[in-house]
């Protein structure tokens, strides 16, 4: 989930710079203009993965990696 959201705001970042240096929205140009549903549906998309991705300023690397590397119940890592 990490490296999802992380993909989601690195689109969000550069989609941000775009409008930024060229007022260029490429999320709007791509899916029909701002207000179109599908445009819509993916700013909140990535605005979440945003908000998902603060809980990475607040944990360790080695904590992240740690609860992977857990032993999960249902056998998983077998």
């Amino acid at each position: 989930m990490d490296r999802l959201s992380l993909l989601l705001v690195i689109i969000g970042a550069i989609n941000w710079g775009l409008i930024g240096l060229f007022q260029f929205d490429l999320v709007a140009f791509l899916f029909g203009g701002q207000a179109a549903l599908i445009s819509r549906v993916l700013y909140t998309i990535i605005g979440a993965a945003g908000v998902w991705s603060i809980s990475m300023l607040f944990t360790s690397r080695e904590a992240r990696e740690e609860h992977r590397s857990e032993p999960r119940i249902d056998g998983a890592n077998a």
